[in-house]
């Protein structure tokens, strides 16, 4: 499928990082974007720089979602590509001790319900809603290319962290869904990919001093940095056009192997 092919598309948690990026790139080629976000005041301004169209919606909430893919699809018309960007990244231990007393503390349920719902839950949610649009389109390859869907996992899905219990179980569950969900949209010419980035520069990392990111970019085997949000938007363009990619997860990460803390 060429980006041409791609007359529309929709980027989850657009407004800001790896999403905004990916808007952006997008829109460079033409395509309609439509972003997914809930900073609407930010998500409101991408919007309008790339000539895209935001849309307030909460991915753990489905009348948002319901209603942002209507505003999408009568503006756009039904999207051929889905990018999921939107997701939140906690850092707690399953067992702590509280600084002032010394008690050990268990991690809280509701932390890691929350952060499952986002990043798997959210996730699945729009690829179900989107891939049933998708699959009524007629096809724009010879093979029968009706779509793609492309997720972000993460590295931290294979080695997480020290304090990444939620983190990485739903990461990893955005890995494990790769593959099924690729055999299931299989019969309608829709294929599924998802990445997994290491360390990059986006605004989890904008508060981060100086020396310490220094220590995480000297962690990267090569190029020893930050990757930059336009290389994973690159890569995300790079799967729309390989027709091959199908069914897998893709490490972006410069050789990077997490270590436990």
């Amino acid at each position: 499928m060429q980006l041409s092919d791609v007359s529309a598309a929709i980027v989850t948690g657009g407004a800001s990082g790896l999403g905004e990026a990916t808007a952006r790139r997008l829109a460079q080629a033409g395509v309609k974007v439509a972003l997914f976000d809930r900073d609407t005041a930010r998500g409101e301004a991408v919007a309008a720089d790339i000539g895209g169209l935001f849309c307030a919606v909460d991915v753990t909430d489905e009348a948002t979602i319901d209603a942002g893919l209507e505003k999408a699809r009568a503006a756009h018309g039904v999207e051929r590509l889905l990018v999921n960007c939107a997701g939140v990244a906690p850092g707690k231990r399953t067992v702590a001790k509280k600084r002032d007393t010394g008690a050990l503390v268990a991690h809280d349920v509701e932390t890691f319900a929350r952060t499952v719902q986002i990043n798997l839950v959210g996730t699945f949610a729009m690829i179900a809603k989107c891939a049933t649009a998708m699959a009524g389109l007629d096809p724009v390859t010879a093979d029968g290319g009706r779509g793609v869907v492309v997720s972000t996992a993460s590295v931290a899905a294979q080695d997480g962290q020290i304090g990444q219990a939620a983190y990485a179980a739903s990461k990893a569950g955005v890995v494990g869904l790769t593959l099924p969900v690729a055999r299931d949209l299989a019969g309608v010419g829709i294929r599924v990919v998802t990445i997994l980035p290491g360390l990059f520069e986006t605004p989890m990392f904008a508060s981060v001093p100086e020396d310490i990111r220094k220590a995480l970019e000297a962690g990267v085997p090569f190029p020893s940095r930050l990757g930059k949000p336009s290389e994973y938007a690159a890569l995300v363009t790079a799967i729309v056009e390989n027709d091959m990619l199908n069914g897998e997860t893709i490490r972006l990460d410069g050789a990077l192997r997490m270590q436990p803390k």
